[in-house]
C-alpha cells in the first residue's frame, strides 16, 4: 500500500477542499440492542458489549495519543413515559478503543441499550 501525504483533500465530486485534521478518523453506526452489530463505520475492528448502555468501539488502527476527541449519539426512543432525554457520556479512552454509554435522565441515569448508536472519533492515528 502506498501513502500519500496531503494537507488538504477534495472528494469527487465536491466543490470545497477540507484539512486532512478535520476528517474523522474513526466512525461508526451500530445496533446497540440484542446481539450488537455494526451497521457500517470506518477503522473499527470491532464492537464489545460491556452491559446494559455501555459500548467499547475497538479500533483498527490505534490513535496517536489519547488527546482526541470524541462525539456520541444515539436515538431517542420513547419509553411510554413521555421522556425522551437520552445523554451520553464517553467512560473511558484509550488509544486502542473509546468506551461509551447511553442513559436514561427521568430513570436516575441508568443505563439502556439503544437500537441507533453512533460514535465518532476526531485526531491523529499512531
Amino acid at each position: 500500500m502506498s501513502t500519500i501525504k496531503v494537507t488538504n483533500i477534495k472528494a469527487t465530486g465536491e466543490t470545497a477542499s477540507r484539512a486532512v485534521s478535520g476528517v474523522a478518523a474513526t466512525w461508526v453506526n451500530f445496533n446497540g440492542t440484542g446481539t450488537i452489530a455494526i451497521r457500517d463505520s470506518n477503522n473499527v475492528a470491532s464492537l464489545t458489549d460491556s452491559g446494559s448502555g455501555d459500548y467499547r468501539v475497538n479500533f483498527t488502527d490505534a490513535m496517536a495519543n489519547i488527546n482526541y476527541g470524541s462525539t456520541t449519539g444515539f436515538t431517542a426512543d420513547s419509553l411510554g413515559n413521555g421522556d425522551n432525554r437520552w445523554p451520553t457520556i464517553i467512560m473511558s479512552q484509550t488509544t486502542s478503543y473509546v468506551g461509551v454509554g447511553c442513559s436514561i435522565v427521568a430513570n436516575g441515569f441508568n443505563r439502556i441499550d439503544k437500537s441507533h448508536c453512533f460514535v465518532t472519533v476526531h485526531g491523529d492515528l499512531a
